[in-house]
């Protein structure tokens, strides 16, 4: 199976009702020492492998070229994001429409799921659910500060980085990012998914969808820095949850342009997500490998999609 509905389910919100943008604030000494700083130059973006999926537009193989930038060394967490909620007011758009998706496993007995999505029935949507109520109605991240915020829209995370004086990342600079300096490998550490038996992300282990080993570790989220990171020093770039990049989506033959300095086309339905999450599993998504992607309507959000920022 290759539906990306098996990584994010789609949410069909009215597009008219996203949130506000919010004022762009001026960055932070504390903000600049979260990024580390890539050169840019050259780099080989894309795959051939047999494992991509030449529908999802990995392919093929380009070069392309980048100017310096910076990127956030994890993934915003739910203790930074709380810093934006309580600084700002702002309200999510899972918030303002009530509910998210949910994975089946994860449900609080107190949560109500309302319906389940045909071609995936293991997404849930949950009322209550939302960035500090992971699971729905009596959840809470009390012990979570350091986990990946999610339950956030494309939206939500422009939202964030404006006020925290950041922008998200290209989708080329997050793959240049999440290489960590190797070229054409499978995964930010190399081409074994798990060298000499070594767990070095949090991904799906067991019968997909029906019960997670989690031999990781971890069965849900995990801390931003719970694995090792990658020669570039950002951690879980790939597993945990997927993050959101400043480009519309498009798998068509405009991607093998060799110059993506800028955010791919200018416009479209769905924006582009890398990385996989703690759902992925070779058998259905297997997204996880850092030239894999997968797209989701801007207003969409779920209990494994966050984001981390770049400048």
């Amino acid at each position: 199976m290759k539906d990306s509905a098996c990584c994010t389910p789609q949410t069909h919100r009215a597009l008219t009702s996203s949130p506000a943008a919010q004022a762009i604030s001026s960055i932070t000494e504390a903000t600049l020492a979260r990024m580390v700083a890539l050169p840019g130059g050259d780099f080989l973006m894309g795959t051939d492998n047999p494992e991509g999926f030449s529908q999802d537009g990995e392919g093929p193989i380009r070069r392309v070229t980048l100017a310096s930038f910076r990127i956030d060394c994890t993934s915003v967490t739910n203790d930074l994001f709380a810093e934006f909620i309580e600084a700002t007011g702002y309200r999510t758009e899972a918030e303002n429409f009530g509910w998210s998706f949910v994975f089946w496993s994860h449900l609080m007995d107190s949560a109500l799921a309302e319906d389940t999505v045909a071609a995936a029935p293991w997404w849930c949507k949950v009322s209550g659910a939302k960035w500090n109520a992971p699971e729905g109605r009596g959840s809470d991240i009390n012990t979570r500060g350091d986990h990946p915020v999610v339950h956030v829209s494309w939206n939500d995370a422009v939202a964030y980085a404006a006020w925290s004086g950041q922008r998200l990342p290209t989708e080329a600079e997050w793959e240049y990012a999440a290489r960590g300096g190797l070229e054409q490998k499978l995964y930010p550490w190399g081409d074994k998914l798990r060298p000499n038996g070594e767990h070095r992300c949090n991904i799906w282990q067991g019968d997909f969808p029906n019960h997670d080993t989690a031999d990781d570790g971890y069965a849900g989220t995990c801390p931003v820095e719970a694995f090792a990171p990658n020669g570039f020093g950002l951690y879980s770039i790939t597993g945990n949850a997927w993050e959101w990049c400043a480009d519309w989506f498009t798998a068509g033959p405009e991607r093998a342009t060799g110059n993506q300095r800028l955010a791919g086309p200018p416009s479209g339905d769905a924006r582009v997500m890398k990385g996989g999450s703690f759902l992925c599993h070779k058998s259905y998504c297997n997204r996880y490998r850092v030239a894999a992607r997968t797209s989701n309507t801007p207003d969409s959000s779920a209990s494994n999609v966050g984001f981390r920022c770049a400048l």
